[in-house]
């Protein structure tokens, strides 16, 4: 059972609460009036500030790092001549074995088995430094056409970096190894 003095201090607590959160939502005047601002623009302040947190986050560069690491990727096959390399090879070669008539001459009989599968190889390879070079070099120039004022991180930058020097590198090994400037095919006795 409630008393004269509790149901003024219940009243005192409930106004001072009230004033509270005037006070948190906006300006109030010498009459208790709340001007300028109201509980509803807070709100409506911190669901703007919530948008561009969700905007922020859902740019987050992982389309530009999952291609610079495939750039990367791409660059190591390509100095290595990765397995598509090995399958073409091998079919140049049992193309060259059909072809080669037996009578052929020695340097024929090579060109044929060992030659054309060595350039499909470095053919391949060439593709894939290729590749390499263009993502890695788009993943870098891509920030010059994306939003102003927001950097790429540098995990991104260093990887595409990678890729498009290792792309480089296995392109000219590439153009090397199929133009006979890096073991060549071996001249037949005559």
């Amino acid at each position: 059972m409630g008393t004269k003095t509790d149901d003024a201090a219940g009243a005192k607590g409930a106004a001072e609460a009230e004033a509270e959160v005037e006070a948190e939502t906006g300006e109030v005047t010498d009459t208790g009036e709340v001007t300028d601002t109201d509980a509803e623009t807070g709100i409506e302040a911190d669901a703007d500030a919530d948008a561009e947190a969700v905007a922020s986050a859902g740019s987050t560069g992982v389309g530009q790092g999952a291609a610079a690491v495939v750039s990367a990727a791409l660059g190591v096959i390509g100095l290595s001549g990765g397995w598509l390399g090995t399958i073409a090879g091998a079919r140049s070669n049992i193309m060259g074995q059909l072809e080669t008539k037996q009578s052929a001459s020695v340097s024929d009989q090579l060109q044929a088995m060992y030659g054309d599968s060595w350039q499909a190889t470095a053919l391949v390879a060439g593709i894939f430094a290729l590749s390499a070079l263009v993502i890695g070099f788009v993943v870098l120039v891509r920030p010059a056409f994306g939003a102003p004022g927001k950097e790429q991180a540098p995990w991104i930058k260093s990887v595409a970096w990678a890729g498009v020097a290792l792309g480089v590198i296995g392109l000219i090994l590439a153009v090397a190894k199929y133009s006979d400037l890096l073991l060549g095919l071996p001249s037949a006795p005559s």
